[in-house]
């Protein structure tokens, strides 16, 4: 895996979970400077542009945090994004992978694929 480019690039974005995206949208835009670049109502999410990363607030019920985890998952650039050689590197490694598929994120439109690191926190590599 580490020929696939993971740390070359800085991450693209985090994704925490909110009860309440409408009010944690506004602490960042209108507190915090930055700006909404796309809002997604069939899911309560939030694209939230800081510099040249995201910021994607999540909305989740109350209580319904999976294992207590406040945070959905961390985006990782990959220097030449490469899938079936990233998900065979990482099942080599007995690294159970998640869902791939083409995503929208702070660089555009583009592939992806989801795992959980051990503590159980999500990692979006693309």
């Amino acid at each position: 895996m580490s020929d696939a480019g993971v740390g070359r690039a800085p991450p693209r974005q985090t994704a925490p979970k909110s009860t309440d995206v409408r009010t944690s949208n506004g602490n960042h835009t209108d507190i915090l400077g930055c700006k909404l670049e796309w809002r997604r109502e069939d899911i309560s999410l939030a694209h939230i542009r800081v510099g040249q990363a995201f910021v994607d607030l999540m909305e989740v019920q109350p209580g319904t945090s999976a294992h207590g985890h406040s945070m959905d998952h961390l985006c990782l650039a990959v220097v030449d994004f490469d899938l079936d050689q990233i998900r065979a590197g990482l099942l080599a490694q007995g690294v159970s992978v998640g869902e791939s598929g083409r995503r929208f994120g702070a660089a555009g439109w583009g592939p992806s694929i989801y795992l959980s690191d051990p503590d159980g926190n999500g990692l979006e590599l693309r």
